[in-house]
């Protein structure tokens, strides 16, 4: 898999760097993209007085990069299936539409979690519906898995009619072996399905060995803080947010994790959380635990971190949590790090500057464009690093616009600066397009099996340009396919267009084979005949050792035939699943002018 990703990697790298008339300003994105709400929280969705950010662009680093080196701890984010009903906040969605929960669950794995456990009240309810949903998606997603907390209102609200606290346990119990514990997608314990429960013992005497009696399958309970390791039947326990601790509930988590370590034999469920404020709650008590601009979110790992290491492994993290708008703790929208970001320009170096903690950032990326709009980002800069030399790429010398991006930490808001002008004089031959390429509209959305059109136009400059003009599509994955009708057109001396058609396939393989297999079948034939027999004998498990072979020759003549630095296209940070930029391509002998399209696959 490791290999697959890389020869993927790789690919995305030659056809951003490969140098075509001269130049190597290759867009691979857009300024619309990078700043626009690439999480599940509705776009409608605003910044709030209780500390929850509005929708807008949020790092995707996988949040495993947070915990120690060498953890294996699986994450799961803690979810409310409980908005669009009166009886919530309306953040912009409704918890049973099926599309919001697929929206969820896509942006879930992309930020690198690996579950959900849902805050359940009880079968036959609106919550419970919400519930089929996310067992019904996350079925779909292989190593995705889901877990159910019976919240205390789910005996209080939700029980058997007439029956009793006990009565209502078994009741609920039952219902979950006989729905939910049957899912491949339930998270199972050593083949037990586990269980966790939210304030029942605070709020009722209940016989947890006697309601356990009355199932088949037995499940692994987690129970909840220190004393939740030596309950009856207990599995493990699992920590929460404390915001009533001054602390910011560092010292309740140390206890929690010492207290967890002698029994080797149970789970201990680690928290983390941005911070707590229930002011916007119906029943708020104005608790507040402040977000110290993503400092309590980090630090909570760092809590983890300072007692557990690879030799001493802590099995599960949940996020405190998902979506709970109205406690002030979802991280659904992204966690503000209070961070601003000052790009500026001297000579040939591009620079910039912050304003805020820059523990919050996990990487810099500066980027370079022709019409402000379309971006070529010119590889990742570690935190520390503050500019970078534009004269040490291939580019023409000329007129840009450059931007600076601060990619956050792991569900931290991403920053991006203000354009800056750039007039570069490295040296380099600078050629002059003659015409421009334009997509109107620059983006489509197709359900897969269909297609959508738009309408591409080619203008002179100035003047007029009378040489045919073969337009095509650069960066194509094998699940789309385009055409344009006419394939070439004269401008002249006025603009002509052609009409573009992409067509997204019903069924298709993994992105990650799918690149490697294209790279191989874009270099194989380039070593002769030894490319073509090879081709005819690969199997898919020999994909990507081949490909790491090809790609190194593939880097090889790149960099023989470009000169200066190769620039990475890829901004895996901020990636959508599903979404994609279609470099638009007219060439005209040795002129060429590009423009970027970005189509969306539902």
């Amino acid at each position: 898999m490791r290999l697959q990703n890389l020869c993927l990697f790789v690919l995305l790298l030659l056809i951003a760097g490969v140098c075509v008339a001269g130049t190597s300003v290759v867009p691979t994105t857009t300024l619309a993209a990078q700043t626009a709400n690439n999480t599940s929280a509705a776009n409608s969705f605003v910044s709030q007085t209780n500390g929850n950010a509005g929708a807008g662009s949020v790092s995707k680093v996988d949040v495993h990069s947070l915990l120690y080196a060498g953890a294996d701890a699986k994450v799961f984010a803690h979810l409310m299936l409980w908005f669009g009903g009166s009886n919530h906040m309306n953040v912009g969605y409704n918890s049973n539409d099926a599309g919001q929960v697929q929206r969820q669950i896509t942006d879930m794995i992309s930020r690198g979690i690996n579950g959900v456990v849902i805050d359940w009240y009880g079968p036959n309810n609106s919550i419970d519906d919400a519930t089929k949903l996310v067992m019904a998606e996350s079925e779909k997603h292989p190593g995705f898995t889901f877990a159910i907390m019976i919240d205390q209102g789910a005996i209080e609200w939700y029980s058997c009619s007439g029956c009793s606290p006990q009565q209502a346990l078994i009741s609920d119990l039952q219902y979950l072996e006989q729905t939910y514990f049957t899912s491949p997608a339930y998270l199972r314990d050593q083949g037990s399905p586990v269980v966790t429960n939210f304030n029942i013992d605070l709020s009722y005497s209940v016989d947890w060995n006697a309601a356990n009696s009355q199932l088949s399958t037995k499940p692994d309970y987690v129970f909840q803080n220190n004393n939740g390791f030596t309950h009856v039947l207990s599995g493990g326990s699992y920590s929460w947010v404390m915001p009533t601790t001054s602390d910011y509930g560092m010292s309740y988590l140390s206890s929690f994790y010492n207290a967890g370590l002698p029994f080797t034999n149970e789970n201990t469920v680690g928290a983390t959380y941005k911070g707590f404020n229930d002011s916007l709650a119906s029943w708020g008590s104005n608790r507040v635990m402040g977000q110290q601009c993503g400092q309590t979110w980090l630090q909570t790992f760092s809590e983890i971190n300072s007692l557990y290491n690879s030799g001493k492994q802590l099995p599960y993290v949940q996020l405190v949590t998902w979506n709970d708008y109205e406690e002030g703790t979802e991280i659904e929208s992204g966690i503000n790090g209070c961070l601003s970001l000052t790009a500026s320009v001297s000579g040939s170096t591009l620079k910039w500057s912050i304003t805020g903690n820059e523990n919050t950032v996990d990487h810099y990326i500066p980027y370079i464009s022709i019409d402000g709009q379309n971006l070529m980002p010119l590889g990742e800069s570690a935190i520390g690093n503050s500019s970078v030399n534009l004269c040490s790429y291939s580019i023409p010398d000329g007129n840009y616009t450059g931007y600076v991006q601060a990619v956050g930490k792991p569900s931290i808001v991403n920053q991006i600066s203000k354009a800056v002008k750039i007039s570069l004089n490295c040296g380099n031959p600078s050629t002059n397009s003659s015409v421009t390429v334009a997509a109107s509209p620059s983006s489509l959305s197709l359900a897969a099996g269909t297609s959508g059109s738009l309408t591409i136009t080619v203008a002179p400059q100035s003047g007029s340009f009378n040489s045919a003009v073969a337009l095509s599509c650069s960066g194509l994955p094998a699940d789309l396919d385009c055409s344009f009708a006419p394939s070439s057109v004269t401008p002249g001396s006025q603009a002509v267009t052609s009409v573009l058609t992409v067509v997204a396939a019903r069924s298709v393989v993994s992105n990650q084979s799918k690149g490697a297999q294209l790279l191989i079948a874009t270099f194989l034939p380039g070593l002769g005949l030894f490319g073509f027999v090879a081709i005819g004998k690969i199997n898919r498990r020999s994909v990507s050792a081949i490909a790491v072979v090809v790609m190194l020759a593939g880097i090889a003549v790149i960099n023989s035939s470009c000169g200066g630095r190769p620039v990475s296209a890829v901004n895996a940070a901020s990636s959508v699943p599903s979404s994609y930029s279609v470099l638009v391509k007219g060439v005209a002998g040795t002129v060429q002018a590009s423009t970027t399209v970005t189509v969306t696959v539902n």
